[in-house]
């Protein structure tokens, strides 16, 4: 099903309208054919991600307080009236998507909600590059065997697990305690939040990659130790590391709007985008964080991991002489 024109008249960004009858050659927004699946997709994702990097190099940034076009909802930081989620609302493992439909940016109800659709609304509200836009949706339409220009999805859809849904979240239990993983567990959150060291130029209290490295490895850590069902593979390890490099990107880190995001699931009035690109946070520029944000991460779970073996050493240590001094009597 195709996604329809916004509720202001805008058309969804990969919808081929009558605005797009023509050739579009600007090389910013260009539009797949609807059929390209596989390696040629993503080669076609990583040609245009590369052109739009080198773009935001030699265009002008947006100004404070435009980063959200004109027309759009959060424009000018006038967001939706947040409504919170009622019983039998579909909410998922992601608090920005949640929060898109608590402000009725996408269906409140969260149902019923095209891949395409889904995507131009990331990319607006969040100013994520179109190239992000186009690939996450269609991964996900993959996940869940539906094709990305016909069906619809639920938000509880993405719940499924090792999907994109994965183990040692950091605003989640894990799916073992929490089978729905559709609200937020305050407890991990508000740890997280009072982890934060950094300090942003407006003296405003921010959360930094250290800290989020350090608090992640402890919530492997965690996980691992407390879940007997714990998995955490490789790429699941890489969703981690980018829904994580999404606080401090988008997000800039600032702890007073991660706090209405994380625990309420609501974009904070006057809010935009810390991210001004002109084509968006491309996922060349984004994983260069996520790269960064999990080697620091596996390296402190080691060091976690050395720590903990070390302190087993020193607990055992007694007992071990004791039996050294057993053997010894029993020889004698």
């Amino acid at each position: 099903m195709k996604a329809n024109a916004s509720a202001t008249g805008s058309p969804p960004l990969y919808s081929r309208t009558q605005d797009h009858a023509a050739p579009c050659f600007c090389f910013c927004c260009p539009l797949p054919p609807p059929k390209m699946t596989g390696l040629l997709f993503n080669l076609y994702i990583v040609t245009w991600d590369t052109w739009l990097t080198l773009l935001n190099l030699v265009t002008p940034r947006y100004k404070l307080g435009a980063v959200v076009r004109e027309g759009k909802a959060g424009a000018g930081g006038e967001w939706p009236e947040f409504v919170a989620p009622k019983e039998g609302d579909s909410r998922c493992c992601c608090p920005a998507l949640n929060a898109m439909a608590n402000h009725g940016i996408l269906p409140h109800d969260g149902r019923n909600i095209s891949f395409e659709d889904m995507g131009d609304k990331i990319h607006a509200a969040f100013n994520f590059a179109p190239t992000f836009c186009r690939f996450v949706p269609q991964y996900a339409a993959d996940m869940l065997k539906k094709d990305f220009h016909k069906d619809t999805l639920d938000l509880a859809d993405l719940n499924l697990h090792n999907g994109i849904e994965h183990d040692a979240s950091l605003t989640r239990e894990d799916i073992k305690f929490d089978p729905h993983q559709d609200k937020p567990h305050l407890p991990f959150i508000d740890a997280l939040l009072a982890s934060a060291t950094g300090t942003d130029s407006g003296g405003n209290k921010v959360l930094t990659m250290r800290d989020i490295q350090r608090f992640s490895a402890q919530r492997r850590t965690d996980a691992r130790a407390n879940n007997p069902d714990f998995s955490l593979a490789g790429i699941h390890k890489g969703f981690s590391s980018a829904n994580s490099s999404t606080l401090l990107t988008i997000f800039g880190g600032r702890v007073d709007d991660l706090k209405a995001i994380l625990r309420e699931e609501r974009i904070p009035y006057g809010w935009e985008s810390r991210v001004r690109s002109r084509m968006g946070l491309t996922f060349l520029k984004f994983n260069l964080t996520v790269f960064k944000l999990e080697r620091g991460t596996g390296t402190m779970e080691k060091m976690l991991a050395a720590a903990e073996q070390a302190e087993t050493r020193d607990a055992d240590g007694p007992q071990r002489v004791a039996e050294a001094e057993s053997t010894q009597k029993t020889v004698a």
